[in-house]
């Protein structure tokens, strides 16, 4: 019987993918945002994402290690990704201590309590952020100013700090006062560490679309929904609300768009399913950021429609091979 045939489930073809080669592709692409936070934000952008991702690698390796019993996993790169994104999301100024609890909540609440990677029902690094800002506001809230002459500024809690993009236009600033398309392209206004510059995070979008890591279903529908109805608003009204330019360049909508609303486990599985989930995304992030009362909505709006996903995916199926 040396020649028996063994059949095993499907499916049968390897493309080659696999967890740890997507997870390192991302942060690959994550590289020109980061260089952008260090030379305008300096040891805070270091410190803040150096934190993050060593918190969140060591509370996987102990929760997997001492709680699950299990052999942990964090050379997958999961972990790590997760604490870039945290970090991404944080001010560069935010104390260490406070980093370290948004870790916790990412990686034991947010990953670890659903059963580790592919079981999550939620972004992990968003669940941290949105604990944060529920947690501390005041200090998730408080951003550090942007010097666009100083390279690397050593200054890290002592930063001299400001009001947003979105905060600004939440106050109903004039728009001349606004910081211009060029500043949020290249990211000379405060904000969270990893989001203020609009061109490196397109730079990162462009290398996952050519390495095949993401298809362009969910961020282009994200960003063209945030367009199309902020631009209808300014269009009725553009004394009160802000051109849509401004509000696709500014704020962690680019983000939270290319980078955590395409997390494989959290989004639909179809690609009709990725327009429905991305459209949700774009009209609760348009309309929490123009009537609510917090200046972004992104990271509230990708954790909504997180928790909907199981619901898409039931009622949006790929048809059966062969089905007409």
């Amino acid at each position: 019987m040396e020649n028996s045939l063994y059949v095993s489930p499907s499916p049968h073809i390897h493309g080659g993918d696999s967890i740890s080669k997507n997870m390192y592709g991302v942060l690959i692409a994550l590289i020109p945002a980061f260089l952008v936070s260090l030379y305008y934000f300096g040891l805070g952008a270091l410190i803040v994402t150096w934190v993050s991702v060593v918190s969140c690698v060591l509370f996987e390796y102990l929760i997997q290690k001492f709680l699950m019993k299990k052999e942990p996993t964090i050379c997958d790169g999961s972990a790590i990704l997760t604490g870039v994104l945290l970090g991404f999301n944080l001010p560069s100024n935010l104390p260490v201590w406070i980093v370290v609890i948004g870790a916790l909540a990412a990686i034991g609440i947010g990953k670890m309590t659903f059963g580790g990677l592919g079981n999550n029902i939620f972004n992990p690094a968003l669940v941290g952020r949105v604990f944060l800002l529920i947690s501390f506001p005041a200090q998730m809230t408080t951003w550090p100013l942007v010097d666009a002459t100083s390279a690397f500024p050593l200054t890290y809690t002592d930063a001299a700090t400001g009001a947003t993009v979105l905060s600004l236009m939440n106050e109903g600033i004039s728009v001349k006062d606004l910081p211009s398309y060029t500043s949020l392209l290249s990211g000379a206004h405060g904000g969270s560490l990893g989001e203020i510059s609009a061109f490196a995070l397109l730079l990162g979008f462009a290398y996952m679309l050519w390495k095949k890591i993401i298809t362009w279903h969910i961020p282009v529908t994200i960003i063209l929904t945030v367009f199309v109805f902020t631009g209808i608003l300014h269009l009725v009204n553009p004394v009160s609300y802000a051109s849509p330019f401004l509000h696709v360049l500014s704020g962690g909508l680019m983000l939270g768009a290319i980078f955590m609303a395409t997390d494989y486990v959290t989004s639909p599985m179809t690609k009709k399913g990725m327009v429905i989930y991305a459209f949700g995304i774009g009209l609760l992030t348009s309309i929490i950021r123009v009537f609510g009362s917090y200046p972004e909505g992104v990271s509230f709006a990708i954790l909504i429609m997180n928790a909907l996903t199981p619901l898409i995916n039931m009622y949006v199926k790929p048809k059966h091979f062969g089905e007409k």
